[in-house]
């Protein structure tokens, strides 16, 4: 095969992926303790109705990310359960869930399904050697919460490591340490289409309440 033949190749491949940017975490060793912590964080079951989901911003995020999000995810649905998922398990990481949101963007472009040139599996696009390393067999990359906890794990374990810096840690994720190009990107994504714009701490509960008004009519 050609140079520009196996170029196109790999494009394809990649396209078909999700994402030119889908990358690969690489295996690290770690000591028993981060395994069996890490192995902990992945494996706990979900809260079924956490305490933070009903206060009124998190349900204005939850409105506004749904609409953001409908040509990405059509079926309405799939998308509130997406978005609620990964709000849960972004908070319960300490990240950022809009963080995650430009991740995800750049990692696979939202497809549940995405499969890297190297293995790296699903929305947030995990290398498959995690789930011996820190998971069970029983543990698909596949299904929505699995993958998206292992992804809010592995990225939180990652800004430990580098002591929250973000730009380091962004790198790990991708297997692309050092390097400015994936880093910029997610960043990019993060600010561009996921930014909510509003302080937390002076929110008020009208905003929520046309908020909802519209989420009941869509």
């Amino acid at each position: 095969m050609s140079k520009n033949g196996l170029t196109a190749s790999l494009a394809l491949l990649a396209f078909l992926a999700g994402n030119a940017w889908a990358g690969a975490q690489i295996y690290e060793p770690m000591s028993a303790s981060v395994r069996s912590q890490l192995s902990k964080a992945v494996s706990d079951t979900a809260v079924e109705n956490a305490a933070f989901a009903e206060s009124p911003y998190v349900q204005a995020w939850l409105t506004e990310m749904s609409l953001r999000m409908k040509r990405r995810i059509p079926d309405a649905e799939f998308r509130e359960d997406f978005l609620n998922t990964l709000h849960y398990e972004a908070t319960r990481a300490g990240l950022d869930p809009e963080l995650m949101l430009g991740l995800i963007e750049v990692e696979s472009g939202f497809k549940k399904y995405a499969v890297s040139i190297v293995g790296a599996r699903g929305f947030t696009q995990v290398m498959p050697f995690w789930i011996k390393t820190i998971g069970t067999r029983e543990h698909n990359l596949f299904h929505l919460r699995t993958n998206l906890r292992y992804g809010a794990t592995i990225l939180r374990h990652y800004l430990d490591i580098e002591r929250g810096d973000l730009f380091r840690a962004l790198g790990r994720y991708n297997g692309s340490l050092g390097k400015a190009e994936y880093p910029n990107m997610v960043r990019a994504a993060w600010r561009n289409h996921w930014t909510f714009g509003i302080d937390p701490k002076t929110f008020r509960p009208a905003r929520q309440v046309q908020a909802t008004s519209g989420r009941r009519g869509s």
